[in-house]
């Protein structure tokens, strides 16, 4: 028997829809257009209480009138997107205007789309159907992006750090990305590399990952893989296309030595150039289970070392000392950040005590108990982890 198709409203809750409007009459209208199980309707009789509407719950689209008293849907509008910050939100504005001066004002104050009363039920439906359906993928779609971010996190908690050594990356990435001139688009790359980068080890056993002491060459050859798992994991989200090679090509050598395909110089895609800078800055600047903090001038002389000896763009290293030495508060993660790339959904898992590796490791039987700290990394210049 031939599997059915469920519409997809049916995979998921009804669409979440919001009319605005003073006038009860149209309320009632469209209320009635959006008589099914499709759609949960909810009204608002002016500006003040679709806001308060929207500060208290999710919603997929709203229908809003553009003439209403006190507060005009263009009011609203720009509220919806500035004081809110729902920049993803479908606004469906409905006027009896069909001037274009008057309508492209209502699109400059944040309306998705329009449609002019008198209007035709399925003319309604058609447009609300196209907003809700976008609406929903986009969040599918950040959803992903949260889970991504929020497991990379959770690598990283093993290695006995608490979500600040992404941050630092993901915001110093984008400080050297900026000193270069590199677009929106790159520095975005930059941002979530610095959380991604090391995603891979997901798929790394912990006997590897987290031995104490230094990997047995054949351990080395497991956990070089890492970088190729990363990028297959990521990969397959087209908004991840700048940052694959971040993930993939982190630790290759500007002589050729490094892993995994030995690219050398330029063949090293510049976002990865950029990015295991930043790395290898972190990871000798900040203290780690197994190692203190070195003084800046020591961080200096190592990355100056490490440049002359092959291993980094040695024009790249200079530009970022640059700023190490004469703007180092420019390396300072600010507080508060528009998107925190997954370290929410972390510290909700990490607040019910689920990655409290040392409680766990206490708790664990004689042998499967580690018998240490993560292992010394044989060079830092070797991962930058």
């Amino acid at each position: 028997m031939e599997q059915q198709v469920l519409p997809p409203y049916l995979n998921g809750y009804p669409y979440q829809v919001l009319i605005v409007d003073d006038d009860p009459v149209h309320r009632a209208l469209e209320r009635e257009i959006l008589d099914s199980s499709k759609y949960a309707v909810s009204e608002a009789r002016s500006g003040r209480e679709a806001l308060a509407a929207l500060r208290s719950r999710s919603f997929d689209c709203v229908l809003l009138d553009k003439q209403m008293p006190g507060m005009d849907g263009d009011e609203v509008c720009r509220r919806i997107r500035g004081e809110l910050g729902l920049g993803i939100l479908p606004i469906l504005m409905v006027t009896v205007s069909g001037d274009i001066d008057n309508l492209t004002l209502s699109l400059s104050a944040g309306a998705s789309d329009f449609i002019r009363k008198p209007y035709q039920p399925s003319e309604l439906l058609a447009r609300l159907d196209a907003a809700v359906s976008h609406k929903r993928r986009t969040d599918q779609f950040d959803s992903a992006e949260s889970m991504l971010f929020a497991l990379a996190r959770m690598v990283e908690a093993k290695d006995g750090n608490t979500g600040d050594h992404c941050s630092r990356l993901s915001h110093n990435g984008v400080v050297l990305g900026k000193a270069l001139g590199l677009g929106a688009d790159e520095l975005m790359a930059l941002r979530r590399g610095g959380v991604l980068h090391d995603i891979g080890k997901l798929g790394i056993p912990d006997s590897i990952l987290l031995k104490p002491g230094q990997l047995t060459d054949a351990e080395w050859v497991i956990m070089r893989q890492h970088v190729d798992i990363g990028a297959r994991l990521v990969g397959g989200l087209k908004s991840m296309r700048l940052t694959v090679p971040i993930i993939r090509h982190h630790h290759e050598k500007w002589d050729g030595s490094g892993y995994p395909d030995g690219l050398r110089g330029e063949e090293i895609p510049l976002l990865a150039r950029v990015f295991q800078i930043v790395d290898i800055h972190d990871a000798l600047a900040h203290a780690r289970p197994y190692k203190h903090a070195m003084e800046r001038q020591q961080v200096i002389e190592v990355l100056e070392a490490e440049a002359a000896r092959g291993w980094r763009d040695p024009a790249l290293t200079a530009i970022f000392l640059g700023i190490v030495k004469n703007h180092p508060e420019d390396l300072n993660v600010p507080l508060a950040s528009h998107d925190d790339l997954g370290l929410s959904l972390f510290g909700e898992i990490r607040s019910t005590g689920a990655l409290d590796w040392d409680h766990i490791l206490e708790s664990a039987s004689t042998q499967d108990r580690l018998a240490g700290p993560i292992p010394i990394r044989q060079s830092l210049g070797e991962t930058g982890d």
